[in-house]
């Protein structure tokens, strides 16, 4: 039996997720993965301690501990009283420019480092290095970001080292406010949301909303299986002593993962105990890529490395998790089978019914919520059949038979209706057509990426789905009324 994380110490606040709803004066639901929490009534009294105020006791910190790691909440730093060490670290092969722009953001606060990865023309960056007032290390092999930054540590010593890549523009402060979350001892990393720069052209236009680093507005735990599974470290301010914990075969980073490493990273961090955080209130911006053949070339060199982490955590990379009835309703949708499909999602409410009940917890809402789930389930089978067969489903649209129609209806659907849907909640820059094929075209280029990675090293863990057989996690109360 694993033991309790230690509480959040005084002084934090918490606050409570979008999604979160509470059921009773016992019950909440909510977290991702989604789950029902059940508090007993020592648990109802700290709650309600905590929703008047900071944590101030173990019982509220242990209940906001437990409510944050589940994703039902997320925790409000106090302001720190003392300013732990930082030191930046950047990152850079090439683009003198971009390193230029960074540096110039940068203000006086901390002390900077850059990491010269073998750069073609390293005159040009210990210029522009020496220009900001920025120290220089030069590594005479080009390694990759991963081995860059592990070079970097060897070389500081300070509480705290905030990694940006040189293609970011950091705004001021962003470091010291993140730095508040370190309060928190368990905190080992904390990512800003990443704001795109763009041109105003067509791929300019639709990466404005879909860039692949701009992980949205919602604030989260950061963990895999959970909704944000990894954050980039385009930009990430972290613990020095967690990054050295998490040391494998005398590397932080896996010199072996050219793409990728920042996602390994966490992974091992969390299995260690730490705690990572996204916190979108603070931003840096990131120069997306001008041309088309730069998005996409990305978004491949993304995708390939879906195998080698497969390797490596192959629980944590699914491309799609399907619950069993709203994956047969959504099928038996696509196929034009509307009593199929109908028997599906009633048999789909029915078992969480059967569920909640056996729990005592009560069930409004769960006709709508299962019509969520086959949506959400709907969404996710479009963009995995883009990703990963789009050439199979173009052959199969057109070839002949007595089901030409209905097939077509049927894939044009699948290929469709996800990027469809992301134009109207994302409302771009950009008109829908432009937008549907701008998607299509990312998607095709990740799973092209997965593919020949998958094939690189001999395993199809990438292109999976998994299936959920639990629809929602019920969580016991425990002793100590803070489950």
């Amino acid at each position: 039996m694993t033991q309790p994380a230690a509480p959040l110490p005084n002084g934090f606040r918490i606050a409570l997720d979008p999604g979160t709803r509470q059921l009773t004066d016992h019950l909440w639901f909510g977290g991702s993965p989604a789950r029902v929490l059940r508090l007993t009534d020592a648990g109802r009294a700290a709650w309600q301690r905590l929703d008047a105020g900071p944590v101030d006791s173990a019982a509220t910190g242990t209940l906001a501990r437990r409510l944050t790691d589940s994703g039902l909440a997320h925790p409000v730093p106090p302001p720190s009283e003392r300013r732990m060490s930082l030191t930046v670290v950047i990152p850079v092969h090439g683009r003198v420019e971009l390193l230029a722009r960074c540096l110039a953001a940068m203000d006086d606060d901390h002390p900077v480092l850059v990491v010269d990865d073998a750069s073609p023309d390293p005159a040009a960056i210990a210029a522009v290095a020496a220009r900001h007032g920025a120290g220089l290390v030069r590594r005479n092999v080009n390694g990759g970001p991963g081995a860059a930054r592990d070079t970097a540590l060897h070389h500081i010593d300070t509480d705290l080292v905030a990694f940006v890549d040189s293609d970011c523009v950091p705004t001021p402060g962003w470091a010291d406010q993140l730095a508040d979350h370190f309060a928190d001892p368990l905190i080992a990393a904390v990512a800003p949301r990443i704001a795109p720069i763009t041109s105003d052209n067509w791929c300019g236009r639709y990466a404005s909303r879909a860039g692949n680093l701009d992980l949205g507005a919602q604030p989260a735990r950061v963990a895999p299986g959970s909704r944000l599974s990894y954050v980039p470290t385009a930009a990430l301010l972290a613990r020095r002593a967690a990054l050295a914990s998490a040391r494998r075969d005398g590397a932080v980073f896996d010199p072996r993962l050219r793409v990728g490493e920042d996602v390994d990273l966490g992974w091992r961090l969390h299995d260690a105990g730490w705690r990572i955080r996204y916190d979108p209130t603070v931003q840096v911006q990131h120069h997306e890529p001008t041309t088309w053949s730069g998005l996409l070339s990305r978004r491949a060199r993304y995708g390939t490395s879906a195998a080698p982490l497969a390797r490596r955590r192959p629980d944590a990379i699914a491309p799609l998790a399907l619950q069993p009835w709203p994956a047969v309703t959504v099928a038996a949708l696509l196929s034009r089978r509307p009593i199929i499909a109908l028997a599906a999602f009633i048999a789909s409410v029915l078992s969480i019914l059967r569920l909640l009940r056996a729990h005592d917890i009560p069930s409004g809402g769960v006709v709508r919520a299962s019509a969520e789930s086959v949506y959400q389930t709907g969404l996710g089978i479009s963009r995995y059949s883009t990703q990963f067969a789009a050439p199979l489903l173009v052959v199969a649209c057109a070839a002949g038979g007595r089901r030409r129609r209905g097939r077509r209806i049927a894939i044009l659907s699948l290929l469709l209706v996800r990027p469809i849907v992301d134009w109207w909640h994302r409302r771009p820059p950009l008109d829908p057509i432009r937008y549907t094929i701008g998607a299509l075209a990312d998607d095709i280029a990740y799973g092209t990426g997965v593919w020949s990675g998958c094939l690189r090293e001999a395993t199809t863990i990438p292109l999976r789905p998994v299936i959920l057989r639990r629809p929602l996690r019920i969580d016991p109360s425990d002793n100590q009324g803070s489950s």
